[in-house]
């Protein structure tokens, strides 16, 4: 039986795309067969297509890091036919065939079942970025950071990761400063809770001083490079960052200054490889943490497989709010 897919093909200098029909045996021999009912696009899925990139470890390869559907065949009993479910991260849509196609096949360690009244577009909604907010979230409450300690910062909040952040922090009760370099989205941030925009001039402050004035509590940055740099140097004594990002570059300088000075703390985020039952715990609130209602107004777009590349192109050149659904079976 045969399904269509999104397949990336990388030849080194050249990288190409096609939307095609495969059978069902070339997406192996892992127990779990999922009829995927949505994907989403993350900043991850745009590296793939990039020329000599160092993201895909298997070719050619259907991307989609997040994906949500419904059990068809299952010789694991982990994964329950009809039951839905979601899966992200680990080697989806990396070294193993992820969301961007009508059909996935995964192990079943991989799988997070759905609560009741979870919905996989709701769920994949959320996907990747709402997980990586909330694991940021928990980095900085077991750093004791709490919502009458100070102001939040959230750079790059516009994006996926950066506009569940001020939802999740706003929902918790936190004074959320949003930061972007995008003007026209001071009011979408102020919608989903932010008390306070600011642009990317009003953070950077004076890159040549070691410290800066203390303004954040604490920090969720979906940046790095040279914002979290600056993030790093104008944290309150005692403050900490929760850094997931590297959409402004994958390096960053500092000093000792703020550490030692200040005490701050830097803490890493990986959603990749979190264990599976912290990662089903996180999502077992997902309906109190990102409201359907909530998380609905991020939807950018939905498109079908063929409008995947049109997305991609957008999300790398930073023209996308919020998060772009993909629909395999439209």
């Amino acid at each position: 039986m045969g399904f269509r897919a999104f397949v990336v093909d990388n030849q080194g200098d050249r990288v190409g795309t096609e939307v095609t029909e495969l059978a069902d045996e070339e997406l192996g021999d892992e127990p779990v067969l999922i009829d995927v009912a949505w994907s989403a696009l993350n900043f991850k899925d745009t590296m793939l297509v990039q020329p000599h990139n160092r993201v895909a470890r298997r070719n050619p390869l259907i991307p989609g890091i997040d994906l949500a559907g419904t059990v068809i065949s299952s010789d694991d009993p982990g994964g329950a036919v009809g039951e839905t479910v979601l899966a992200h991260g680990y080697d989806l849509g990396v070294a193993h065939h992820g969301g961007f196609a009508e059909r996935a096949r995964i192990p079943a360690e991989w799988i997070v079942p759905l609560p009741d009244g979870v919905s996989p577009r709701h769920a994949v909604t959320v996907g990747t970025a709402g997980f990586t907010a909330a694991l940021s979230l928990e980095r900085l409450q077991a750093n004791g950071v709490r919502p009458d300690g100070g102001p939040v910062l959230v750079t790059g909040a516009s994006g996926g990761v950066g506009s569940m952040a001020v939802s999740l922090l706003a929902q918790h009760g936190y004074e959320v400063v949003a930061s972007t370099g995008k003007e026209a989205e001071h009011p979408y941030l102020r919608a989903l809770g932010a008390t306070a925009v600011i642009g990317r001039g009003d953070l950077m402050g004076d890159e040549g001083r070691v410290l800066g004035p203390e303004r954040w509590a604490a920090a969720v940055d979906c940046v790095g490079g040279e914002t979290l740099a600056a993030v790093i140097r104008s944290l309150r004594y005692g403050g900490s960052v929760a850094a997931s990002g590297l959409t402004g570059g994958n390096a960053f300088s500092s000093t000792v200054y703020p550490f030692i000075v200040r005490g701050v703390a830097l803490l890493g985020v990986d959603s990749v490889l979190t264990p599976i039952e912290e990662r089903r715990a996180v999502w077992a609130n997902v309906r109190s943490d990102f409201p359907e209602e909530t998380v609905a107004a991020m939807v950018a777009e939905e498109v079908g497989l063929e409008g995947i590349d049109g997305a991609l192109a957008a999300m790398a050149a930073a023209r996308v709010r919020g998060r772009v659904l993909v629909e395999p079976s439209r």
